[in-house]
């Protein structure tokens, strides 16, 4: 049982990962697993200098590592040191630069996930009906303070974290039916005037 590893960026660790390559880079190493520089620019539609270069940049803040098992003299594979990425905007208020970052960071995961989405969208209907009637999309409004917004947010959090866990330990005997990779997608924001 592999359990998922976790990385809470620190400023140096954001500020490298804001940049729209590296972003991708550590994306498609946590889903296709470890890859060399030649391999992921082939993949990103880029090129190998680039990803080396990129590659070097993220390894040199702990989130890629060489995959020493796979290497050779020739090529370099490179594999993702964590599985799950976090931060918090707070974590940056005393650091202009850092701050920037993160809101670029945040900003760019936000359009992703929306391409998510409309990806799901679109596809959903070659889908069998016991994963569509799975899949959800809720728009909830509530009011709540401050600190209950973040109480509630912490809470989902640790209910998807749950899951997270026990699917990583499950066996290929535990599953019960076939199984597909998901994205959940937790959005708690004041909105006082939603777009209708």
């Amino acid at each position: 049982m592999d359990l998922p590893t976790y990385v809470h960026l620190d400023t140096a660790q954001l500020t490298a990962l804001a940049h729209p390559l590296r972003v991708r880079l550590l994306a498609a190493l946590r889903v296709s697993g470890p890859s060399t520089a030649t391999l992921l620019a082939e993949r990103l539609s880029s090129n190998t200098g680039k990803t080396s270069y990129h590659l070097r940049k993220l390894a040199e803040v702990g989130l890629v590592v060489e995959d020493v098992g796979l290497g050779d003299d020739r090529d370099r594979w490179w594999r993702a040191a964590h599985d799950i990425t976090t931060w918090r905007q707070e974590d940056f208020d005393d650091d202009a630069d850092a701050a920037v970052a993160a809101r670029w960071l945040q900003g760019h995961v936000a359009r992703n996930y929306a391409v998510q989405v409309e990806n799901w969208l679109a596809s959903s209907d070659e889908w069998p009906e016991e994963w569509v009637r799975s899949a959800d999309m809720s728009d909830l409004r509530i009011t709540l303070s401050a600190a209950r917004l973040r109480e509630m947010n912490d809470d989902l959090l640790a209910v998807v974290n749950r899951y997270v866990i026990a699917a990583a330990a499950d066996t290929p005997d535990d599953e019960p039916a076939e199984t597909q990779p998901c994205t959940v997608i937790i959005q708690a924001f004041p909105n006082p005037n939603p777009v209708i």
